[in-house]
């Protein structure tokens, strides 16, 4: 690999020479020792080389074509971190002759190599590796994940290769890096028992017990250090960017997330006790996973209120009956989640439903979040408020494809936030008429 580097033009750091002779480590019968490797460092440390040296590896060192797979946060970041980082170093090399062509559409971006190996970039959701197989697969900026999606995508399609390996490799994320930390937990773990095969894991940081103020600290755990960075650089970094944000970028650190999806200030602008919804109204409800947890929302005339937030489900078609019956209205859904089981009971009683798609939800939550932002949308202060308060903080993206949708952190419901998403996608094209709710 590092013969690739250097055709590359990009000759291996030390940190990065030592990952890819233990990475690359070949047992006695020829196979790779270890079929995961999780590599955590520093941002800025070369990742890029080191990925792409494996790739090209892959792809031109082996007696028969290799499939690779690419991924990044989605599939948008994955195609931008592919064509315009990877394959200029590709193209300005002696390894340029290797490769055939370089697709470069938004669904179908890769390089193919002239001995039929190819790299692809794969959508960040559980369906993209589909009908693939592969010999090599790439998650890249791991702190990013909520869920394990994108290896869902990949271990399938590498199951009838002996020789198969999953690639990890991030900088630490916050406490809501869900798949990374527990990656890097079971990474650790391995390291401790002193595992040799299975799992090999790196990893480069300054220790949280050090001073991270001091500069004498940095060279504990940037391995860039005194090859591509500077003390000088790092300084300046540490003086532009929050300690927080320091520590996890340049000390490899862990940190806590105080970041909210919707931005307090924005959310509080648009919570007001003197609003209510009007016109002609739209319901949604919402189910926890675990059918715990139920909310109703209701929208009209650009506002949106949280109507019934409780635990349970078994009141929930009551409530809704009783409120269109009042107030008239649709009642919207998810139709694949957990609240798609009170249809028929909902129907039955003369409800008109709005079965929504996973995409529908998607585009949704991307509108709700617009309307809030641009102040297109107001927040009734009701009885129930403090529930969608938690809700709205609680919150995270979870990548769905090139988009997203509202996802939860860690066991607070969002239930309430998903039902006022929902209504206000049900209500925003129907015409209004004088109601006060």
């Amino acid at each position: 690999m590092a013969a690739i580097a250097q055709g590359l033009g990009q000759p291996f750091m030390p940190w990065q020479q030592l990952v890819a002779d233990v990475a690359n480590e070949i047992l006695p019968n020829g196979l790779p020792a270890f079929r995961e490797v999780i590599i955590s460092v520093p941002r800025q440390s070369g990742k890029t080389t080191l990925t792409l040296s494996q790739s090209v590896e892959r792809c031109t060192m082996r007696d028969k074509a290799q499939h690779v797979a690419y991924t990044a946060q989605t599939g948008s970041d994955a195609r931008k971190k592919l064509l315009n980082d990877q394959v200029p170093i590709l193209e300005s090399s002696p390894l340029w002759k290797s490769v055939r062509r370089v697709a470069r559409a938004n669904d179908n971006a890769g390089i193919v190599f002239k001995n039929g190996s190819r790299v692809d970039v794969l959508a960040s959701n559980v369906s993209a590796g589909h009908g693939r197989v592969l010999d090599l697969g790439h998650v890249d900026e791991a702190f990013d994940d909520i869920d394990d999606r994108r290896e869902q995508a990949m271990l399938p399609a590498m199951i009838t290769k002996p020789d198969a390996q999953l690639w990890i490799v991030s900088t630490q994320g916050t406490d809501a890096s869900v798949y990374l930390n527990r990656k890097i937990e079971l990474g650790r773990a391995a390291a401790l028992e002193g595992r040799t095969t299975g799992i090999c894991y790196i990893e480069y940081g300054i220790p949280e017990d050090e001073d991270i103020h001091d500069p004498r600290t940095w060279w504990l755990g940037m391995p860039a250090l005194g090859h591509t960075q500077t003390i000088e650089a790092i300084s300046h970094a540490k003086q532009t960017m929050t300690e927080g944000e320091f520590r996890r970028a340049f000390g490899n650190q862990r940190t806590r997330s105080n970041d909210r999806v919707i931005p307090e200030v924005t959310w509080r602008v648009a919570c007001r006790d003197d609003v209510a919804p009007a016109g002609r109204l739209a319901f949604a409800v919402d189910v926890s996973p675990d059918r715990d947890w139920a909310s109703i929302g209701a929208a009209g005339s650009g506002v949106v209120e949280l109507v019934d937030h409780r635990g349970g489900v078994g009141w929930v078609a009551d409530r809704l009956v009783e409120l269109t019956s009042k107030h008239g209205g649709v009642v919207a859904l998810e139709q694949r989640s957990p609240a798609g089981a009170l249809v028929p009971g909902l129907r039955a009683a003369g409800v008109e439903v709005v079965e929504m798609s996973s995409a529908d939800v998607t585009q949704a939550c991307g509108s709700f979040y617009d309307d809030i932002a641009d102040g297109r949308v107001k927040v009734r202060v009701g009885a129930h408020f403090a529930a969608l308060d938690a809700a709205a903080s609680a919150v995270v993206k979870q990548p769905v494809a090139d988009a997203w949708r509202w996802a939860r952190r860690g066991l607070d419901p969002i239930t309430p936030l998903v039902a006022v998403t929902l209504a206000a996608a049900a209500n925003r094209d129907t015409p209004e008429a004088f109601f006060v709710y």
